[in-house]
C-alpha cells in the first residue's frame, strides 16, 4: 500500500531535500527490499497497533540510503487466557480471546446467561468458549457465579503485564427504552459499583439477584473495577442485556492498545498488579 503526501505534511527534520515535492508511505507486512528513488520512503515492517507485545525498528529511507530508526509494536500472536475450575459444585471451562472476532461458543446449563455471553463476544469481538456443568437442579447461584469468577481469571491471564492497552473504558448502551452506563478501569483493583433497579425477580428461569453477584465474582478474579448505572429501563431483559453490551464495548476499549504508548504500562506508578 502506497500513500502520497504533499511535502507540507511532512515533519522538517524528514525534509533533507529541498527540491522534494512529494513522499510515498509504503506499509510492508514482510521485509522486503525497497527499491531506492529520489523520493522520501517510510518503510515500516509488520506492524499491528493492537498488540505491542514485541518491538520492530522501522525505517525512514531516502534515496541514498540513509535512515533514521525508530520502535514500533508489532504483532506477536492474541492475548488467550484460560481457566478450568472445578469443585463439588461445578465444572467449568473457560477459554476468551481479547483478540478474536467475537465467536460465542457458551453452554453454562443456564440459558439466559449463555445470551448475556454471547452479548461480551458479539459487542466485545472477543472468542468467548463457556462449558460448565453444575447443581442447576438446586438453583443457578453456583454456576453462575463460577462461571463469572473463570471468566475473571482468565481475563487477567489474557492480559498479562497489561501494557501498551487504553486500560480505561466506558460505554451507554441503549436498548429500546433501557439506557444503562458502564465505566471501568483494568486497575488490578477489584471494586464494583451497582446501580440496577431490575423490576422483577425473574427472567424466565434466570433469578436477576444474580447479575450483581456475576459481575461482583467477575471483578474480584480479574482486578478490574467497574461501575454500572442505570439511567432508565422498564424492562428487566432489556436492562440486563443492555448492561452486558455495556460491559462488552467498555472492555473492548480498555483491552484493545493505545499506539502512543509504544507498549508501555499505562500507570504513573509503573506497574499494574492484581494486589
Amino acid at each position: 500500500m502506497e500513500l502520497t503526501l504533499p511535502q507540507t505534511q511532512l515533519h522538517p527534520k524528514y525534509l533533507p531535500f529541498p527540491s522534494l515535492k512529494s513522499s510515498r508511505v509504503s506499509v510492508f507486512h514482510t521485509i522486503t527490499p525497497v527499491p531506492t528513488s529520489p523520493l522520501f520512503q517510510a518503510s515500516i515492517f509488520s506492524l499491528n497497533p493492537r498488540n505491542p507485545r514485541n518491538i520492530s525498528t522501522a525505517a525512514l529511507v531516502d534515496g541514498n540510503g540513509n535512515s533514521t530508526s525508530s520502535t514500533f509494536p508489532i504483532d506477536s500472536g492474541a492475548r488467550i487466557g484460560e481457566m478450568k475450575r472445578v469443585t463439588k459444585e461445578t465444572n467449568v471451562s473457560v477459554k476468551i480471546n481479547l483478540d478474536g472476532t467475537g465467536v460465542a461458543d457458551n453452554s453454562s446449563g443456564i440459558p439466559f446467561l449463555d445470551h448475556m455471553l454471547d452479548q461480551l463476544a458479539s459487542h466485545g469481538l472477543f472468542d468467548v468458549h463457556v462449558k460448565a456443568t453444575g447443581d442447576t437442579h438446586i438453583d443457578d447461584h453456583h454456576t453462575n457465579e463460577d462461571v463469572a469468577l473463570a471468566i475473571g481469571t482468565a481475563l487477567l491471564q489474557a492480559l498479562g503485564d497489561r501494557k501498551g492497552i487504553n486500560r480505561f473504558g466506558n460505554f451507554s448502551a441503549p436498548l429500546d427504552e433501557a439506557l444503562v452506563h458502564v465505566s471501568l478501569d483494568l486497575s488490578g483493583r477489584p471494586h464494583l459499583g451497582y446501580d440496577l433497579n431490575i423490576p422483577t425477580q425473574r427472567v424466565g428461569k434466570y433469578d436477576t439477584q444474580l447479575v450483581e453477584h456475576f459481575f461482583q465474582s467477575l471483578v474480584n478474579t480479574s482486578g478490574m473495577t467497574l461501575h454500572i448505572r442505570q439511567f432508565s429501563g422498564t424492562n428487566s431483559h432489556h436492562i440486563i442485556e443492555a448492561t452486558f453490551k455495556a460491559f462488552a464495548r467498555a472492555l473492548r476499549q480498555a483491552t484493545e492498545y493505545d499506539t502512543r504508548r509504544r507498549g508501555t504500562i499505562p500507570s504513573s506508578k509503573g506497574v499494574l498488579s492484581r494486589s
